[in-house]
């Protein structure tokens, strides 16, 4: 008989954090549903919703009639961070997914990335927009981000804000969050010695609401956590046990 505490084995979670996006929920939804018809083990779909004000959160309780839908409800607005950590926290897959809830990115993309985590030579598989489906001070504020990253990091990410990604949920230990980490996650897995490769992915222009980014709210902070990145990567320690006794 299985323990009262027996969770079933989840072979992919796709994180999905959410913050007034009610008219892209559905859609999106179906999109993942199918773009995963194939996958050949589980998966779940959790969405964190970060303090909506619209009519996101029922939107997101009509979903969980399928219960590969799972929506968690944060008690206020504490950023993409915060709400990607939380759905992270209970994600039960052996690989873990993120997408944005805005409909710009395309989960016909995750099966590819899926197949890449497979093939046993990369741990973490991020997505690289070819082509933007932005507005153009969304593609300047950047552009001038990822070429300061760049410069100051150096880890070889071209697209440091895709959240397109699929990787082992091991990229996660020893993780601390903190605001603004969604967009470094590939440069601390990198120092923590995981193997991420950059893969081509779609980017679509968003069909309902609007972008909660701009110069203000992304590039200046973006800028500044670079400072913080840089010093982790310096101060980063990891090692290999050699050889160990058994305990009494």
């Amino acid at each position: 008989m299985k323990e009262a505490n027996w969770i079933p084995m989840v072979y992919l979670s796709v994180v999905i954090p959410v913050k007034d996006e009610e008219g892209n929920v559905e859609p999106l939804a179906a999109e993942i549903s199918l773009a995963l018809s194939h996958l050949k083990g589980r998966w779940e779909c959790i969405w964190v919703d970060d303090g909506s004000t619209d009519g996101t959160l029922s939107a997101l309780k009509s979903l969980a009639r399928d219960p590969r839908h799972i929506f968690i409800s944060l008690d206020g607005n504490y950023g993409q961070s915060a709400a990607l950590f939380a759905g992270f926290e209970h994600a039960r897959g052996f690989l873990i997914a993120t997408l944005d809830a805005d409909g710009q990115n395309d989960p016909a993309d995750l099966p590819s990335l899926i197949s890449e985590i497979e093939s046993g030579e990369v741990d973490m598989v991020i997505g690289a927009r070819e082509r933007r489906m932005d507005s153009f001070s969304r593609l300047i504020s950047s552009k001038i981000a990822n070429s300061f990253r760049s410069m100051i990091i150096g880890d070889g990410i071209k697209d440091a804000g895709c959240a397109v990604r699929v990787f082992r949920r091991e990229c996660l230990e020893d993780i601390q969050p903190f605001k603004g980490i969604h967009r470094f996650l590939p440069t601390l897995a990198i120092a923590k010695g995981w193997r991420v490769k950059e893969m081509p992915v779609n980017h679509r222009p968003r069909l309902h609401g609007h972008t909660k980014y701009g110069i203000n709210n992304r590039l200046w902070v973006g800028l500044a956590d670079t400072f913080a990145v840089r010093w982790m990567q310096k101060r980063m320690v990891n090692f290999k046990i050699r050889e160990i006794s058994h305990f009494n």
